[in-house]
């Protein structure tokens, strides 16, 4: 075979494209093509291709061991009866459809993989590939397509004195006008970069805890939302680190206090209508959307080994800190796992959505995505009812009330998450065996790696590893 005739895995026209890509980004001064996924613990792991090997990588992908399925995120390995081992090899090939160049690393363009085995078929463990397979059973079973977008939240540091300490970047109170002029400069060209790379943003703002951010992006449909929040990640990075600053992803940084969160929002679209909206039951949401909620309040204890999967996002996940930890839903209820946003009046047909809370950025998105869309469709099949509503803080409810309503706690580790996944049939069958055995082997592996370690310890063990 030539170096143009591609292997199977590739797309059709990819190669004679990647060409032609190739040659435009050169004349953009882009010398390198990041090739980029994230692994099962979360971690966003790279290959690069010098611009010039872009169609053949298109061609023929570009190797890369499947042992990082069942890596930690200290880079530790634990084994599954398939995974684990030192031999085997995947290819990894880019997405060019998202092929972008990076405004704040010049010289360099980025592009999410798929990963493919060396004989042309799926990786089984490949989320990006499990979030398009539930994507398109939803549409072909129930003809639904989604809706979805990933909230970015971050701590900016400085550089501390003791080594891999957290110096907040930035002063001022929650929201603060302080904080915002502070960091006017980073942010502006954050937002710059952002733009000139085709991410829409549709809010960014100082938050709650010191020295934190949030960017709100616009909606696409779920791969490219996942693909986004990879990417908003990758820039701001970038952005920080060329004005001095570090940046942290992790659902928590210090022992005590509100985390990062990576809340998702969704919504189900049928020819153009959006579920949320319009309808005859709660809110406007219409008999399929409220059992698509049902189904993901049903299946969220085990879905926080997807959404929460590091031992740092118990640090996050507590009552009362509005990260959504017990089995409620409510509109606008930010201390509900499950938000209802329907949207300012006008605008409530395009707008309204479904907000799940306890999710942070150790989460890999397509994974994430991929088991929520799961579980609501289990719901929408089932035609499951939702229960009653949950205002307020769910912590203030007795507990007789509590149980009527069917609110509880979500689990308060990661094995009691990982052992309601394990009982929970229906998100396992979702990601796959293969998949489903790393997801426990990691989290478990997760588990042992934490022990002993008290809420300061998990904090500074993972602090800079998302």
């Amino acid at each position: 075979m030539s170096e143009s005739d591609p292997v199977p895995g590739g797309r059709p026209g990819d190669v004679e494209r990647a060409t032609a890509l190739s040659g435009e980004l050169t004349g953009q001064g882009v010398h390198g093509v990041v090739l980029a996924y994230v692994d099962t613990a979360g971690i966003a792991r790279v290959k690069t291709v010098p611009t010039a090997k872009l169609a053949a990588a298109a061609a023929w992908g570009v190797g890369m061991s499947p042992v990082f399925d069942t890596f930690l995120a200290d880079d530790s390995i634990v084994t599954t009866d398939v995974l684990g081992s030192p031999d085997g090899d995947l290819r990894l090939y880019p997405d060019l459809d998202r092929l972008t160049a990076l405004a704040a690393q010049p010289g360099w363009a980025w592009a999410p993989v798929d990963r493919i085995t060396q004989e042309g078929a799926p990786h089984p463990a490949c989320g990006r590939t499990v979030l398009r397979r539930t994507v398109a059973k939803a549409a072909a079973r129930h003809g639904i397509t989604f809706r979805a977008a990933v909230e970015i939240e971050w701590i900016v540091a400085r550089e501390g004195t003791d080594g891999d300490a957290f110096v907040p970047g930035a002063s001022g109170p929650a929201y603060g006008a302080a904080r915002q002029v502070e960091l006017s400069d980073c942010a502006a060209d954050l937002l710059a970069a952002l733009a000139a790379q085709g991410v829409d943003v549709e809010q960014f703002h100082p938050e709650y805890a010191a020295g934190q951010f949030e960017v709100s992006v616009g909606a696409l449909d779920p791969v490219a939302a996942a693909d986004h929040s990879v990417l908003v990640r990758q820039t701001i990075r970038a952005v920080a680190r060329r004005h001095g600053l570090r940046v942290s992803f992790a659902p928590a940084v210090l022992g005590q206090g509100v985390g990062n969160g990576g809340h998702l929002h969704l919504s189900a679209w049928r020819d153009g209508t959006n579920l949320h909206a319009g309808g005859t039951g709660r809110y406007g949401m219409t008999a399929e959307a409220e059992s698509f909620v049902a189904g993901v309040l049903g299946h969220l204890p085990a879905l926080t080994a997807m959404t929460a999967p590091s031992p740092a996002s118990r640090l996050r996940l507590r009552p009362s800190q509005w990260a959504g930890v017990f089995t409620a839903w409510g509109r606008e209820t930010r201390e509900a796992a499950l938000r209802i946003v329907t949207g300012t009046t006008g605008v409530r047909d395009r707008a309204a959505n479904l907000e799940v809370k306890p999710v942070d950025l150790a989460a890999n998105p397509y994974l994430a995505l991929a088991s929520v869309i799961a579980a609501g469709l289990d719901g929408l099949s089932a035609s499951a009812p939702l229960p009653a509503e949950t205002t307020g803080d769910p912590a203030g409810l007795g507990a007789d009330e509590a149980a009527a309503r069917g609110v509880r706690r979500l689990p308060v580790t990661l094995t009691e998450s990982v052992e309601a996944f394990r009982a929970d049939g229906v998100l396992r069958e979702a990601l796959g065996g293969v998949l489903a055995d790393a997801v426990i082997a990691v989290r478990l592996g997760e588990a042992r790696s934490a022990e002993g370690l008290d809420d300061d310890g998990v904090a500074a063990a993972y602090r800079w590893k998302y």
